[in-house]
C-alpha cells in the first residue's frame, strides 16, 4: 500500500470495476438460459438459475464492501452521491438478470417455434449492450487517474454514447415480438402469453438498467471534465 493510500484510503475505483465484471457476468448467462428455453431443457434453466444467483450475490457483497470502505477523506474526482447512484444502478443490471432466471424457472414455459429466432435475437442485443457498458467501465480506473477528463473522457463517452440509441432499439425488437405474439393468440393459452410477456419485461428492465448506468457514468463526466 502506497503511503497516499495509508493516508487517504484506498480508491474506490478498482473495486467498482470488479462489481461491474461480477455484473456481466450475469449477463453472459442470459445467452445460455436462453438456449435452454428454446430447447425446453429445464433441468439446465435451474442449474443456471442457480448460478445466476451466486454471481448476484458475489456482486451484492463486492456492492456492500465498497459502500463500507469508501473512507471520507479520500479525495474522489467524482462526488460521493453521483458514484453512490452509479454502483447502484450498476448493481440493479444483476438484479435483472436475477428476476429473468426466477421468471424461467417459475414453470416450464415452452416457446413457440415461430418466437425462437426473435428471442434469441432480443436477448443477444441485451448482452451486447452490457458488453458496450462493460467496455466503458473498465476505462474508469484511468478516467479515476485524469479526474473524469481529458483524452479519456472523450474516449469514455464515445463508448457509451451508443447506449442510448441500443435501448431503443431494444424497445422496438420488444414491442415487434409483443405484436407476433398477440398475432398468433389463438394458437397460444393465456398462461402462456403472460410469461412471454415477463420474460420480455425482464429483459428490457436490463436493457434500461445498463442505458440507466452509462448515463450516470455520463453525467459524472460531463460535470467533473
Amino acid at each position: 500500500m502506497s503511503i497516499i493510500e495509508k493516508v487517504f484510503g484506498a480508491s474506490p475505483f478498482k473495486p467498482l470495476l470488479e462489481h461491474a465484471k461480477k455484473v456481466n457476468e450475469c449477463v453472459g448467462l442470459i445467452r445460455p438460459l436462453m438456449k435452454a428455453l428454446t430447447e425446453e431443457d429445464y433441468r439446465e434453466i435451474r442449474n443456471l438459475q442457480d448460478q445466476v444467483s451466486k454471481l448476484e450475490y458475489e456482486a451484492d457483497s463486492i456492492k456492500h464492501a465498497i459502500r463500507e470502505n469508501i473512507p471520507r477523506r479520500y479525495f474522489l474526482p467524482v462526488d460521493r452521491a453521483d458514484l453512490a447512484r452509479y454502483l447502484r444502478m450498476q448493481d440493479r443490471i444483476a438484479d435483472s438478470v436475477e428476476d429473468f432466471a426466477v421468471i424461467l424457472i417459475i414453470r416450464n414455459t415452452r416457446i413457440h417455434p415461430d418466437f425462437i429466432n426473435e428471442f434469441i435475437d432480443y436477448s443477444e442485443h441485451i448482452i451486447s449492450l452490457s458488453n458496450s457498458l462493460m467496455s466503458a467501465a473498465q476505462e474508469m480506473v484511468n478516467l479515476a487517474e485524469t479526474s473524469f477528463g481529458g483524452e479519456e473522457a472523450r474516449k469514455v463517452l464515445d463508448m457509451i454514447n451508443g447506449l442510448g440509441e441500443g435501448e431503443w432499439k431494444a424497445d422496438r425488437m420488444q414491442r415487434e415480438i409483443s405484436i407476433h405474439i398477440y398475432e398468433k393468440e389463438e394458437d397460444l393459452d393465456p398462461v402462456t402469453i403472460l410469461f412471454y410477456e415477463k420474460i420480455l419485461m425482464t429483459l428490457s428492465q436490463i436493457a434500461n438498467a445498463v442505458e440507466n448506468t452509462g448515463d450516470i457514468l455520463r453525467m459524472m463526466i460531463v460535470k467533473e471534465g
